[in-house]
């Protein structure tokens, strides 16, 4: 039967016990020191199995794991370049700061057409 532990140093930690408990009944027991009983024999090699498992396992975890492959992936096909754009007519110059007139120009102006506005009421006047 498989062990479904994933660690084994608990089952061995519970053997070892086990195993001193039937050597240490059987020093205290008068029994004749003929060797070791059957089940303090069973208990031994129970716990020495456990360690070679464990020893196994142990070993196992250093090989390389294997991998899975990466995917290729296909190589696309160039994009096509795109056609070059068709040039723009330029466009037309906004009214640069040399045509706007100035603040000068413009109180000119105005003191212009406040003159010529009192001189037509003269005019109307005289009529």
């Amino acid at each position: 039967m498989p062990i479904r532990f994933a660690s084994l140093s608990r089952q061995i930690q519970r053997t070892g016990q086990r195993l001193h408990l039937a050597m240490a009944s059987r020093a205290l027991s008068h029994e004749p020191e003929e060797g070791d009983g059957d089940a303090e024999k069973a208990l031994r090699d129970e716990h020495h199995r456990l360690k070679d498992l464990q020893k196994q396992r142990h070993a196992q975890a250093l090989l390389p794991r294997p991998r899975a492959a990466r995917a290729v992936r296909e190589a696309k096909p160039p994009k096509a370049p795109k056609a070059p754009k068709a040039a723009k007519p330029p466009k037309e110059a906004k009214a640069s700061k040399a045509n706007k007139p100035t603040r000068a120009d413009k109180q000119a102006q105005k003191a212009a057409a406040l003159e010529a506005a009192k001189k037509a009421q003269k005019k109307s006047a005289k009529t």
